[in-house]
């Protein structure tokens, strides 16, 4: 997770942290080595196996990945979730090359194909019965019994990605990177539809996009380093337009570049960050009118943004940790919050953009406090604070919408002056070498400035804790773990009934455990892993889940894993 000003190296429309997700680099062993992996979900009866195949040479190294899952309907406490299972099926291949001492490249491919039910009971014909489906505490459409079957509606999903990345060492002080990314995506949406139209696609998009990045290193001095890059990423957004029905996301071609510079001092009790970032994005946008007869209007916008962020981390004492964090970020509106307008299958609501809106744009602050005493006790403590011009969130409208596809809310995207703020604590005590309890708590509120109201779809507060016991070896088995594991999560009170279709859920307590130990068996390595999440069988609803509407989220889950590493 990348926060404070690192965050600037990186081209994509967000004013927060970054997740950033890489591959582990293959090891330098001659040798054929390898992971198989199982595991099964009693919720759903899900099965899941996962091979992995990696061999280092100094001609190519190489790793190749494969993933097949397959999961049925899942279950609340009280009755079928129909219509929730999924098949999937991934590949991945990694390859690796030092020409030099100097000059190191590798290659990334990778194929994810799913298919994905949609909950039956959150498609609803008519006003009628989506009013009372709103307040059910069972879905319509709820079958007594198990299947692995995926009737409409269901979606259908490809990712393919290719990603080429090199690095060269120009001398001790300096060094490059390029990098190339193209990934081609389809999704596909089926409805129920009459006259055995169920299996011609009511929303078919592709979606192509290609990414460019080049990045120079600098050692500048004993403490200082210097980091600075320049980014283009093109993307091109196609519908079928055989499905019948109006997009709900339009055609658009988006070309996006940017720069960035990244300042960083090293010392003993310091480390200073200071970055900043310049975007362009020039996006052509054909939609299609709602009134008849049907025409095409388009739409060429233009952003400009510069995002400032630094950051200090100071270590008053060896035990004792202070880190601050300021910026200025802007984001730009998305083509889905500018022009959405249609159904949002997964969620089983209906979305309307606004093309008027404006970037939105913020103030961060963030402050934390780490502590730990004789490497047994820890304490840490995150304060943030945003301040938005132009929010951008989406708003539940007094509406109920019948259109061919069924009835369904409907939400628009909006704007306003908002401030969210909260803070997060932290606390770890090791008892003994085997015994650490650990405690969370998070606490997150957002104001709507301009309507004097608090801000919707924000996360509920919680309170967690974990009691761990760890053991490095008992009889034939070694690195010995359990876990009993706590969570509260609190009811968001500070919603208005008028602000949602339905009130927010009550809050919900869960309980879960998870046991793990690893058996060597010659110079091989077996896994054993099993866990229980909601050990309780609680009947529950999260606030942020779209499809608390209609039914209970998932009730019991036990997981069964096996892992052999040779």
């Amino acid at each position: 997770v990348i926060k404070g000003a690192g965050t600037v190296e990186y081209l994509g429309n967000t004013l927060g942290s970054v997740v950033l997700l890489e591959s582990n680099k293959i090891e330098k062993d001659p040798h054929l080595h390898g992971k198989a992996r199982y595991f099964f979900e009693s919720n759903g009866l899900g099965n899941n196996i996962n091979l992995q195949l990696q061999k280092y040479n100094k001609a190519l190294a190489w790793r190749l990945i494969g993933t097949v899952k397959k999961i049925g309907d899942s279950h609340a406490p009280d009755y079928f979730l129909t219509n929730t299972g999924a098949d999937e099926a991934n590949l991945a291949l990694q390859l690796e090359k030092s020409f030099s001492e100097k000059w190191k490249a590798n290659i990334y491919l990778s194929t994810f194909n799913a298919r994905l039910g949609v909950l039956r009971g959150s498609h609803i014909g008519n006003i009628t019965d989506l009013e009372e489906a709103l307040t059910r505490d069972e879905p319509f459409f709820t079958k007594d019994y198990f299947s692995f079957s995926i009737d409409a509606p269901y979606q259908k999903v490809n990712h393919h990605l290719l990603k080429l990345h090199t690095e060269y060492i120009l001398d001790k002080k300096q060094w490059i990177e390029l990098t190339y990314a193209g990934q081609l995506d389809y999704r596909k949406e089926y409805d129920v539809r009459r006259s055995g139209r169920s299996e011609t696609p009511a929303f078919n998009l592709k979606q192509l996009s290609n990414f460019v990045e080049g990045k120079y290193h600098l050692q500048l001095s004993q403490y200082w380093q210097l980091k600075t890059g320049l980014q283009y990423n093109l993307t091109d957004n196609t519908n079928d337009p055989e499905t019948g029905i109006l997009p709900l996301i339009p055609d658009y071609v988006s070309n996006e570049t940017g720069a960035f510079g990244l300042l960083r001092k090293v010392k003993t009790r310091y480390e200073l960050e200071i970055g900043m970032r310049y975007d362009y994005e020039d996006q052509k946008v054909a939609t299609i009118s709602t009134t008849l007869p049907r025409e095409i209007i388009r739409y060429h916008n233009q952003f400009q943004n510069f995002n400032l962020a630094g950051g200090i981390n100071y270590h008053i004492h060896p035990a004792i940790t202070l880190n601050y964090n300021l910026g200025y970020a802007a984001r730009n509106p998305e083509v889905n919050e500018l022009y959405s307008n249609g159904l949002h299958q997964g969620v089983s609501v209906i979305e309307e953009g606004d093309p008027n809106l404006k970037p939105e744009k913020a103030f961060n602050n963030t402050f934390s406090v780490k502590a730990v005493a004789k490497q047994r006790l820890l304490l840490q403590a995150l304060v943030y604070f945003q301040r938005f011009t132009n929010y951008i969130y989406l708003n539940p409208q007094d509406e109920i919408r019948l259109t061919i596809r069924g009835a369904f809310p409907v939400y628009k995207y909006e704007q306003t002056g908002a401030d969210i703020f909260g803070f997060d604590l932290i606390s770890s005590f090791d008892f003994s070498e085997n015994w650490n309890v650990t405690g969370q708590y998070a606490y997150i509120r957002g104001y709507d400035r301009s309507n004097d109201l608090s801000i919707i779809n924000l996360p509920s507060n919680k309170l967690s804790a974990e009691l761990n016991y760890q053991m490095a070896k008992a009889g034939k088995f070694e690195n010995l773990q359990f876990q009993i594991n706590n969570a509260y999560v609190f009811e968001q009170k500070n919603i208005l009934p008028t602000q949602d279709f339905s009130p927010p859920p009550p809050g919900y307590n869960l309980v879960g455990i998870k046991i793990s130990a690893e058996h060597p068996i010659g110079k091989n390595r077996l896994s054993l892993f099993f866990r229980a999440d909601n050990l309780l069988n609680v009947s529950y609803r999260d606030y942020l889940n779209r499809l608390r509407y209609f039914a209970d989220d998932l009730g019991s889950n036990y997981t069964l894993g096996l892992s052999l590493s040779f």
